[in-house]
């Protein structure tokens, strides 16, 4: 038997099922019309945000990492909760033009922009990170054609990383952001070109539930804004120290400490340099904001036993949940939370594997886990399913098609 991850706080039983947001799983899969289904929860996702604003320095803005889940509805409610959004393609910027959401409060990063991608941005006022001298000249070329001045910033690949994330996106050789000795030079060349100067965007890594480690990086980025600002002779309008907050997802994972994180940052923000204090501070969070406030539903379609293994065959599957199933950069296959959402507050009887109904033997949700006894028809709940499910999973995959997705 391999233990599941720990449940997130905020969900209870209602008649012995599963309930989000004040109603039955199956009265969401009913209204819904078929599973498998996403629903999200608005008052996790508000609860999340208010606990945020209660334990960060005041003056410290929240920014939405749109990758994390860029649903519709969801970015509509997003609009009134946080300071900024964070896109990283012309594709979800049209996603948050949709939603209606003003371009002036969004930053743009990742390699690799193409010139229309880089045009849309600079034509409505988005700010731009550039990740490398060719990128800002390009930027630069283009505000030049249409008339318009660039709002750009640099995204600083530092000489650090954030310890213990899961995924390390500075430190050493990375294809993200430009070599913190480079910067300088460049940050002069953009003040230089007349364009409209933003600061810097310096992420280290993602995924860290150690708050000190989460601390001391942000320790290290403000030392380094403030190196960079001094050698460019230039003010840093603004910065984003990044992200990395991470939620637990497997067995043996600890929430994140919230109150030391941001009692470190208010300290660090007592005592800043004199190149930063007119900086305007955010960070951007993704699956921190929506992780736990989703769950994927699907329902068992078959019960078969093989060898001695009993397996419940579900509807869904990794197309929608790559990154349950332990496709997604896991090293070591580990089970996210899962639970028999029909029978939630059923003590396990049974130790049983839940894998979805591709052809291919990496479809599996959970991987004997200890569950009440299950039959077909019965509902299966995977939590923490509001970040990096819908949109990050190949639901085309063998023909699947994408699941449903509701904002509840």
């Amino acid at each position: 038997m391999k233990p599941l991850g720990p449940i997130p706080a905020g969900y209870a039983a209602i008649d012995g099922e599963l309930a989000i947001a004040g109603r039955k799983a199956s009265e969401w899969a009913a209204e819904a019309g078929s599973t498998p289904l996403f629903v999200y929860s608005a008052d996790l996702i508000r609860q999340r945000l208010a606990d945020l604003r209660a334990a960060m320095p005041a003056q410290l803005h929240l920014h939405y990492a749109v990758k994390a889940n860029p649903y519709g509805p969801l970015l509509g409610l997003m609009d009134g909760l946080v300071d900024g959004f964070d896109i990283a393609s012309g594709g979800e910027l049209a996603l948050t033009q949709a939603a209606g959401i003003d371009p002036r409060r969004i930053s743009f990063a990742g390699p690799g922009k193409r010139d229309a991608e880089l045009e849309a941005a600079v034509s409505q006022g988005v700010t731009l990170n550039c990740e490398s001298e060719a990128e800002a000249a390009r930027a630069l070329a283009v505000g030049d054609r249409l008339g318009v001045t660039p709002r750009l910033a640099i995204r600083v690949n530092p000489d650090f990383d954030l310890k213990g994330s899961g995924m390390k996106m500075g430190g050493g050789a990375k294809p993200f952001g430009l070599d913190a000795e480079r910067v300088p030079a460049l940050a002069r060349a953009i003040v230089a070109a007349g364009a409209e100067w933003r600061g810097f965007h310096i992420f280290a890594g993602s995924q860290a539930l150690d708050a000190a480690a989460i601390a001391d990086t942000q320790a290290q980025t403000l030392a380094l804004a403030a190196r960079l600002a001094g050698k460019a002779g230039a003010p840093v309008p603004h910065c984003n120290l990044g992200g990395g907050f991470g939620i637990p997802y497997f067995p043996g994972d600890e929430p994140l400490n919230l109150k030391a994180v941001g009692d470190a940052l208010a300290e660090q923000f007592s005592h800043l340099p004199e190149v930063l204090r007119e900086t305007r501070f955010c960070i951007e969070l993704g699956r921190y904001l929506v992780g736990e406030a989703g769950v994927y539903l699907t329902r068992v379609v078959d019960r078969k036993v093989s060898h001695g293994e009993v397996f419940l065959i579900v509807d869904g599957g990794l197309h929608h949940q790559l990154a349950a199933s332990g496709n997604f950069g896991t090293v070591v296959r580990r089970n996210y939370p899962v639970a028999l959402a029909s029978r939630f507050d059923a003590a396990p009887e049974e130790e049983a594997s839940v894998v979805g109904c591709l052809c291919t033997p990496l479809d599996r949700l959970a991987d004997r886990g200890h569950f009440p006894m299950a039959e077909p028809g019965d509902l299966v709940a995977v939590f923490c399913a509001g970040a990096y499910g819908a949109s990050a999973s190949p639901s085309a995959f063998l023909g699947q098609g994408p699941a449903a997705e509701m904002l509840v």
